[in-house]
Parts: structure tokens; C-alpha cells; sequence
């Protein structure tokens, strides 16, 4: 029996192979942090967008978006509603909940149409409350953020902890669980 025709590889031949299988597994490992990092990063902009366009509306028209009671005289040619005039973008009785996004609309500080709750790059949704968890005033929330994501967030934002400071996901918890997805709010 011929000899070479029963070789099988040689150790240089199968660690070539695997340095190369190693090189594909740590650039698609490190293209996942990046994107990620990258949704992190416009989570956080989006809050600021958000913040920016509320400020926005209210040096513009006095009021705040959502609770302007003169919503329908200022933008005759957009479906909304006026709100109540109480100072606050969501009222306990739900009167004014999803109209700030369209009277923002209206005014055409952000893109879209209606009171359709924005998303954000993690796939819940954006909305404003008042006295979220340990906040007080006005809060952005970002629901349905993964542990993991709230923490870098907290943490590179704020103090960390989920029950303290500006940027909140639980009432009382002191450190975010990986394993469980949070409504993550940002005072305004």
C-alpha cells in the first residue's frame, strides 16, 4: 500500500485551521460588542433628542407638549386633541398619555405621525411618566432594556444603582439582574 496515499494532516496543516477558525469567531465576537455598543449609544441619544425636542416645544409654545390646551388651534391641520394645561405630560387619569408625541409631531420638532410610541434600538418602547419609581417630575422611559444593557447604561451615565440617581429601573433594587429586562427611566 502506497504510503502517501493513507497520510492523513499534519499539526501545522490543523493549526492553521483552527488559528483561522479563531480569527473568525473573535472578529464576529467583536462585531456583536460594537453593535451593541452601538445601540447603547443611541438609546442614550435618543433620550437626549427627546429631552432636547420637549424643551424645544416648551419655549416655543409655553407649554409643555401633551398637557397644551390650545394643541388643536396651534396645529389646525393635525389630528390631535388639546390637553389639559396641568404641567404635566401624563396625568393620573391617563388624559394626556401618547399626545406629546403628537403634538411634537405637529410641531415638527420629531419624524412620524399620530401618538405611536417610538421604539428604541433595543425594541420596547419610549414613553413619559411622572414620578417613576424614586424620580420626581417627569420621566423618559425606555421599556423592555435587557439587565446587562441597563447596568453599562447606569453606570456610564449615572451612579449604577437601578433605585438612585437620575437614571432609575427599579424602586428598589442595588445592583440590575442580566437575566431580566427593565423599564429603564431618565429624569428629565
Amino acid at each position: 500500500m502506497d504510503r502517501l496515499a493513507t497520510r492523513g494532516f499534519t499539526l501545522v496543516e490543523l493549526a492553521i485551521v483552527l488559528v483561522i477558525i479563531g480569527i473568525i469567531l473573535g472578529g464576529i465576537l467583536k462585531g456583536q460588542e460594537i453593535i451593541t455598543n452601538a445601540k447603547v449609544k443611541r438609546l442614550v441619544n435618543d433620550y437626549k433628542g427627546y429631552v432636547a425636542a420637549i424643551y424645544t416645544y416648551q419655549e416655543r409654545y409655553g407649554v409643555l407638549p401633551g398637557d397644551d390646551p390650545e394643541a388643536t388651534t396651534r396645529f389646525p391641520d393635525c389630528d390631535t386633541r388639546n390637553g389639559d394645561g396641568d404641567g404635566r405630560m401624563d396625568d393620573e387619569d391617563g388624559t394626556d398619555w401618547g399626545r406629546y408625541w403628537t403634538h411634537l409631531r405637529c410641531a415638527g420638532i420629531i419624524s412620524g405621525s399620530g401618538n405611536k410610541h417610538p421604539t428604541h434600538p433595543f425594541g420596547g418602547r419610549v414613553y413619559i411618566n411622572y414620578n417613576d419609581y424614586n424620580l420626581s417630575g417627569h420621566t423618559i422611559c425606555f421599556t423592555n432594556v435587557p439587565g446587562d444593557i441597563a447596568a453599562i447604561i447606569d453606570s456610564s451615565n449615572d451612579d449604577g444603582n437601578p433605585s438612585k440617581g437620575t437614571i432609575q429601573g427599579d424602586g428598589s433594587a442595588t445592583t440590575y439582574d442580566p437575566a431580566r429586562s427593565y423599564n429603564l427611566c431618565f429624569r428629565l
